[in-house]
């Protein structure tokens, strides 16, 4: 989702290693000196170190752009000759609208040999987007909470119910949240789905009395939500500006690091709330123009190297789909539960399906509504 400071919306470069390293390599190892691949990934999602190595050991340069929300990516890809050769599309709705548009070219196995590295059992679930797994990788996954400051939380609201979606979806808990600062992810995709399974409905619903019982509900709170933001929440929750975000689970846990590193007494904690969180996947994908699909094919192998996904999950904090990768991570990433939920835990995730464009324009339309609070 996410991809490693701020600013959120940047690129990173990698530039050419020393010539004289390269040419000391052994051309056995498949140097492609003159090669670059494009690659279009989340902001602050990747283990810069992991993008060297991969020049390093392939000779190939690496242009990394990033994006902050799906709408953004949908739009290059859509719009045809991107330029890019890897993206990073979030399964639902993204992944599958891009396969049934066409968008992508499938992934030939025989030339990612990693692949037999992916967890089986994460990757049936990526069926449901993908089906026989013909367009993608999972890359990164987690879901979709709360991100909260437990002493401000805890000063103006201790009767919150911090396990919950109310802490920010009941108007009367977040009125008195208000002053230390509400964020909402400025994403209908990801927010939406949230709503409807807060209000008890079918998080895919497709029905318009369903849409405005969920403008209604976002309309109860707006009053109080101080900024949209598809990227920031980690710097306004580390820093105190914010003391709730609507946020990815790997971004609250960025922020909570990043507040504790601080030294000001900022403890900030993510929940999953328990009326269902959102389960998603980040998936390695290759466009159907891209220019360089044999760099491509070499990337996507490179990464599902268990010590490489480690290296990225250590970076920023998102589970990986390598199960050969969890010896290497960190212990208190791979112990946080909010890292790697728990078995039982999956229970009360959901996955969500794209939703015809007729309904897609209607969700828009009303989120434009909501941001401008009328």
């Amino acid at each position: 989702m996410t991809p490693a400071l701020q600013p959120r919306r940047r690129s990173l470069l990698v530039g050419p290693l020393a010539g004289a390293l390269l040419a000391a390599l052994p051309a056995a190892e498949g140097l492609a000196q003159g090669q670059t691949l494009n690659v279009f990934n989340w902001t602050d999602y990747i283990d810069p170190k992991v993008v060297e190595r991969f020049t390093q050991e392939t000779g190939i340069q690496v242009r990394y752009d990033v994006f902050d929300s799906l709408e953004t990516l949908e739009a290059k890809l859509l719009a045809g000759r991107s330029g890019y050769d890897i993206v990073v599309p979030t399964n639902e709705p993204s992944f599958s609208r891009l396969i049934a548009a066409g968008a992508l070219q499938p992934i030939d196995r025989g030339r990612v040999p990693n692949w037999r590295n992916l967890d089986a059992a994460l990757m049936r679930k990526l069926e449901s987007s993908d089906p026989g797994n013909r367009f993608g990788a999972i890359y990164l996954w987690g879901t979709i909470g709360l991100a909260y400051n437990v002493g401000r939380v805890r000063e103006l609201a201790p009767d919150a119910p911090t396990d919950s979606w109310r802490l920010l979806f009941d108007p009367a808990v977040a009125r008195r949240l208000a002053p230390c600062g509400i964020v909402m992810m400025d994403s209908q995709i990801d927010v939406i789905p949230s709503v409807l399974r807060f209000l008890g409905l079918n998080v895919n619903s497709t029905a318009e009395a369903d849409l405005r019982r969920v403008e209604q509900a976002l309309m109860g709170v707006r009053p109080h939500i101080r900024t949209f933001a598809s990227g920031g929440a980690i710097e306004l929750l580390a820093s105190g500006q914010a003391c709730l975000a609507f946020n990815y689970s790997g971004d609250a846990i960025q922020a909570a690091d990043r507040a504790r590193e601080a030294g000001r007494g900022i403890v900030l904690k993510y929940v999953a709330p328990k009326e269902g969180a959102q389960l998603w996947f980040d998936v390695l994908a290759i466009p159907r123009d891209a220019p360089n699909p044999a760099a491509a094919h070499r990337f996507i192998d490179f990464l599902l190297q268990p010590e490489v996904m480690a290296a990225i999950t250590n970076a920023v904090h998102y589970p990986n789909a390598v199960p050969a990768s969890k010896p290497m991570v960190e212990e208190a990433i791979k112990n946080d539960r909010n890292v790697y939920p728990a078995e039982e835990d999956f229970a009360r995730f959901f996955t969500v399906s794209a939703v015809p464009p007729a309904v897609e324009r209607a969700r828009s339309r009303m989120w434009a509504r909501v941001k401008a609070g009328r």
